[in-house]
């Protein structure tokens, strides 16, 4: 299959920074917001905060601009402190960021602050995430927290509702896993209730999680989680372990999907640290590799890499072309290997001839999602099926889906 370019435009005025995705004019088309971070911090241990907004239409028209863009920006060592969501309400899409500790929502067509609140705690500012913890029509609570070991959760006046201290690993995960009405709330290796109460915990797991998915795997008809940390393990919405794949030397990242269709269940995509670089070191030797499990856990194959490369991040990318395909997207890997689309096992299903980090979403509201690929100074826009910039929007306002406000570096989602 053909990756169709069919838009390329200047970022550079963004000055670095990680891409967010949202239709924040609500013409019936997608933008892409560039937050860039604070640098000078050692983000292993101290969450970023966002030092400059960017805001550009896919044709490259900047749209507004707030901050500084003109520093040195930060890594990607960890989350950034921003989604793009309607918090209020209101049908438009809203900029959340922590500016200056300070939590600011920011109205997307325009970039003005519309709201500013305190931070509940000095380093509540790792990221953001939305969850329904107060059991209405549509989620607008919203949880902060540091970089791993206190949460805080917030309704939308901001007003504290509880707090919880744990190992919460990177992004926690708010899925209705048990049917009430309310999102219960995957921190961790915990599983909390929308009041913070620890309903049960995962056992014997080292470290701590690095990304979280919530689906029917073993095709019961009812929501599993899976696990990605030391090990791949996927537990019942009851607490109850089913499997526990250690094959693995880190599970960094792990997607479901039905990548092998006519297979029972879901399939767990994974990407395994083979063997750990530092960066902050300066080892750039690492190696991590790709390896696919069915529903029960087993091991269907596993990439036996021959190029350098430690950092890849993998996440599911699904119907790239209308054929309704469910597909592993890879990016970030180093060692000369652009970013591609692979089927269940592992062959290229599609190459992108251009490296960077990469977004991915429905950009045109045509339930088809398409592929962004982002350098420091430039942003590649990729589809599976034609589709003309050119074109006036539809004005049909493309929604925002859960995916996309609660963006992470460690990918977690729903299938």
């Amino acid at each position: 299959m053909e990756a169709k370019l069919i838009g390329k435009f200047d970022i550079a005025a963004a000055g670095g920074g990680k891409g967010l995705l949202g239709d924040i004019d609500g013409d019936g088309r997608m933008e892409v917001v560039f937050v860039q971070a604070d640098s000078g911090i050692d983000d292993r241990y101290v969450p970023h905060q966002i030092t400059c907004v960017t805001a550009y239409r896919l044709t490259g028209e900047l749209l507004w601009q707030r901050g500084d863009s003109s520093g040195r920006p930060g890594s990607f060592g960890s989350d950034f402190p921003a989604q793009i969501y309607d918090i209020d309400g209101d049908g438009c899409l809203e900029i959340l960021c922590v500016m200056d500790k300070r939590f600011l929502i920011l109205e997307g067509a325009t970039g003005r602050v519309k709201e500013e609140h305190a931070l509940p705690s000095e380093e509540a500012h790792d990221c953001i995430i939305i969850a329904n913890l107060s059991g209405k029509d549509r989620p607008e609570d919203i949880i902060l927290k540091d970089r791993y070991f206190h949460m805080w959760a917030l309704n939308r006046q901001f007003e504290l509702l509880w707090t919880h201290e744990g190992n919460l690993g990177h992004f926690p995960w708010c899925s209705d896993v048990n049917g009430d009405g309310y999102d219960e709330v995957m921190a961790g290796y915990d599983l909390l209730d929308h009041n913070g109460q620890v309903l049960w915990s995962c056992r014997d797991l080292e470290d701590h999680a690095d990304c979280l998915w919530v689906g029917d795997v073993n095709g019961d008809g009812k929501p599993e989680i899976a696990v990605g940390g030391s090990v791949t393990c996927l537990y019942s919405a009851e607490g109850e372990e089913l499997w526990r794949y250690d094959g693995s030397v880190e599970s960094q990242h792990i997607a479901l999907g039905k990548f092998l269709p006519g297979r029972p269940g879901l399939q767990v995509a994974g990407l395994d640290r083979i063997r750990r670089g530092d960066g902050y070191k300066g080892q750039w030797d690492g190696k991590d590799g790709m390896f696919m499990l069915d529903c029960e856990g087993k091991e269907l194959w596993k990439e036996d890499r021959q190029t350098k490369g430690w950092l890849t991040i993998v996440d599911g990318l699904y119907n790239w072309n209308g054929e309704g395909k469910d597909y592993i997207l890879a990016y970030r890997r180093g060692g000369g290997v652009k970013p591609a689309l692979y089927d269940g096992w592992g062959n290229t299903a599609v190459s992108f001839p251009e490296d960077g980090y990469v977004l991915h979403g429905d950009l045109f509201g045509r339930d088809k999602e398409d592929v962004i690929i982002y350098s420091e100074d430039t942003a590649w826009v990729f589809s599976g099926t034609p589709a003309d910039l050119a074109e006036k929007p539809s004005g049909k306002p493309v929604p925002q889906v859960k995916r996309l406000y609660r963006s992470t570096l460690y990918p977690g989602g729903e299938r």
